[in-house]
């Protein structure tokens, strides 16, 4: 199964055709999705929960005791085309253009948005989001290129290291976002002690929200899911075994009926993060 999953070197030409995400051109064109903010796993605590209903788009969430063959659960997975994302920049065309809460309104014009337009909430929600003191046991980065994403983790999983990054691929476009997977082959754990994962937020061009607790275990698994009408993922799987500093709200002991610290809390990647690992020696 492991040979299925989207993997590859630290060449760049490789990473930009694994994952569809070449270099921005007519920057001013790319756009920001409306309702695309959402879910960051450590940070957001109730923005997908209203009053006792859990908004689908959260339902990524598990136990580790449910990561076994034959266990069905609903999972929402975002069929988005990855071509039509916003793509990485050069670190030459990010650096001109400024990426601070203390000038949003210059961004705002710069990409031709009304102030009071979904894209320009946005950009705020972005920005802000990447100026956050990181939490307790936290490194954190965003990434506005793919030169700075390459660099901040090699800077964490060692500058000499054979790097590998995966991602969740679906074998077919899933026709629906949110069903029922069962796991249909015994999950593969990826054997390092070290990784970096990397979300992306809402923004013309792609951002990524990268991220190491070095103090707190996760282990990495690919895990084969298959849904009823035939349709398979080869998802990438995280499972943070200390949750004891998170938020006593965060979406996942909602959704898992559980608290802080006392049990690890898994969840699936989507499509578009990218979790950086360090080869074994």
């Amino acid at each position: 199964m492991g040979s299925g999953f989207a993997s590859c070197c630290i060449f760049l030409s490789v990473l930009l055709l694994a994952f569809m995400l070449g270099q921005g051109r007519n920057v001013r064109r790319h756009h920001v999705e409306e309702g695309s903010i959402g879910l960051n796993y450590l940070r957001q605590a109730s923005s997908s929960i209203d009053g006792d209903r859990i908004d689908p788009s959260g339902k990524i969430f598990f136990k580790m005791e449910d990561l076994k063959v034959g266990k069905t659960m609903a999972i929402y997975l975002t069929n988005k085309d990855l071509s039509t994302s916003p793509h990485l920049l050069s670190r030459e065309e990010a650096n001109s253009i400024p990426f601070s809460s203390a000038k949003i309104a210059q961004i705002i014009d710069f990409f031709r948005f009304s102030k009071d337009s979904h894209q320009a909430k946005a950009i705020e929600y972005t920005i802000k989001q990447c100026e956050l003191e990181p939490l307790e046991d936290e490194l954190r980065f965003c990434a506005t290129s793919l030169e700075s994403m390459l660099d901040y983790a090699s800077s964490l999983l060692g500058k000499k290291a054979q790097l590998q990054v995966f991602t969740t691929t679906f074998v077919e476009n899933p026709t629906v976002p949110f069903r029922n997977y069962t796991i249909l082959a015994v999950p593969e754990r990826i054997r390092s002690k070290k990784m970096v994962a990397c979300h992306t937020l809402p923004y013309p061009y792609a951002v990524f929200y990268c991220h190491n607790t070095p103090k707190s275990e996760t282990r990495l698994f690919k895990v084969l899911l298959g849904a009823e009408n035939g349709d398979r993922v080869r998802a990438l799987a995280a499972c943070h075994m200390d949750t004891s500093r998170w938020d006593v709200d965060h979406v996942s002991f909602q959704l898992l009926k559980i608290k802080p610290g006392s049990s690890p809390v898994c969840h699936v990647f989507p499509p578009d993060n990218l979790v950086w690992v360090a080869l074994p020696a």
